[in-house]
């Protein structure tokens, strides 16, 4: 956990002022949960900085994406900046194809949830094969079941306000470079290029990869039963509570 020198740099850093009060938001209270992907990077990478490099580098790629998914969705004009112009043609092309319908009242939305009293900011609410949902972006290689505990927590915080909410999708959006011999692909995310193949195909193993145009790739997840979810979200708030009850306790919100 991060450490904290000043009340009003774990506030800010840690949640949001409503209008009723400080609330902790979603995504910092899921730092609590272990994260094995991530350990396994690390172990990977030749060092902790240079892991903290490649993290803090995906992360302004991964924010460039959402800034620019979230101007689609409310149809304003955007330049798209040649760095992820297969990631964002990919995007426009399923979202035509799949007639998705995105509410911009709810893109990048502030939420709040009174009675378990956390906040967070919804990507978006859309309307997908007739379904309305918590749609939530992702640029990660690949979907991980963490992702649950956060959809579940902001479906929970809409599920009353919006009429006919009933699920959760995540939308992952990537881009990488195919081999034109044997259907590898690199991908290069955070200025770390990684070469994708099946180990167990000897025809991949030993191709001499030469690399095609860099194409965009869309995933999209459902997710409609988050009760369960929901109740696994909340044990890892009381964690995250426990973690930091000193603060906590400070801003007001434990006694």
């Amino acid at each position: 956990m991060d450490e904290f020198k000043t009340l009003e740099e774990f506030k800010s850093g840690c949640g949001y002022e409503i209008d009723t009060g400080w609330y902790p938001r979603v995504t910092r209270i899921l730092e609590i949960k272990a994260k094995p992907a991530l350990y396994r990077f690390y172990g990977k990478v030749s060092s902790f900085a240079e892991g903290e490099r490649i993290k803090n580098q995906s992360a302004v790629e991964g924010t460039l994406i959402h800034e620019t998914a979230e101007k689609i969705f409310l149809n304003q004009p955007v330049d798209v900046p040649e760095s992820i112009e297969a990631s964002i043609s990919a995007l426009r092309n399923f979202m035509s194809e799949k007639k998705i319908h995105v509410d911009p009242e709810y893109v990048e939305a502030r939420l709040v949830n009174h009675e378990h009293r956390y906040a967070g900011t919804l990507d978006a609410i859309a309307l997908i094969d007739g379904k309305l949902g918590i749609l939530d972006i992702k640029t990660s290689q690949e979907i991980y079941r963490d992702y649950n505990l956060q959809t579940s927590a902001y479906l929970a915080a809409m599920k009353d306000d919006v009429k006919g909410l009933e699920t959760r999708w995540i939308l992952r959006i990537d881009q990488s470079r195919p081999c034109i011999f044997c259907g590898g692909f690199l991908r290069n995310k955070g200025g770390r290029p990684q070469i994708k193949i099946q180990w167990n195909d000897p025809v991949m193993r030993s191709c001499r990869h030469e690399w095609g145009a860099m194409q965009g790739h869309i995933e999209l997840k459902e997710s409609p039963y988050w009760q369960e979810d929901f109740t696994a979200f909340l044990g890892a708030k009381k964690l995250w509570e426990w973690e930091n009850a000193e603060w906590l306790t400070k801003a007001g919100y434990l006694k």
